[in-house]
């Protein structure tokens, strides 16, 4: 299958949400990520990238591209929101969208690209390891701001 990936723009929110919310079971709202879109619509390091089949969204990834003071990381991307439309699965249109990420990845001069994934994605997690991504001796910590 034959898809385009390029760098969203605000035109592709509305899809970029879509789908997100289909593959995530999230309830995103357009007017939060439209809002939360043009308030850092500037800022080079946060960078969306969707994948284009017959004018539709079919799969999305949100890089952030981290540059650290610190020479052993240095500057690294991370990956979130990696997602390929179910109906499009299984046509190596996530492996091109990870391609596409690594590209841009280089481009910024990034070390390594980490990602984290949720347990329940085990489709996303064979693609991870095909890949080439190993699992890290890590836990994912999380805690609300009050």
């Amino acid at each position: 299958m034959n898809a385009e990936f390029r760098v969203a723009n605000l035109d592709d929110i509305e899809g970029i949400i879509v789908l997100c919310n289909e593959c995530f079971d999230e309830k995103t709202s357009l007017e939060y990520a439209n809002k939360v879109y043009m308030q850092n619509i500037f800022d080079k390091n946060q960078i969306y990238v969707v994948g284009i089949v017959d004018n539709k969204i079919v799969a999305h990834a949100k890089i952030n591209v981290i540059p650290t003071i610190y020479e052993d990381m240095n500057t690294y991307a991370i990956l979130n929101h990696v997602c390929v439309k179910p109906e499009y699965r299984r046509e190596h249109i996530g492996t091109k969208l990870l391609d596409y990420c690594f590209k841009i990845a280089k481009e910024n001069n990034c070390k390594c690209v980490e990602l984290w994934s949720k347990n329940f994605r085990q489709a996303a997690h064979g693609l991870y390891h095909k890949y080439g991504f190993d699992v890290m001796d890590a836990k994912f910590f999380t805690k609300d701001v009050d």
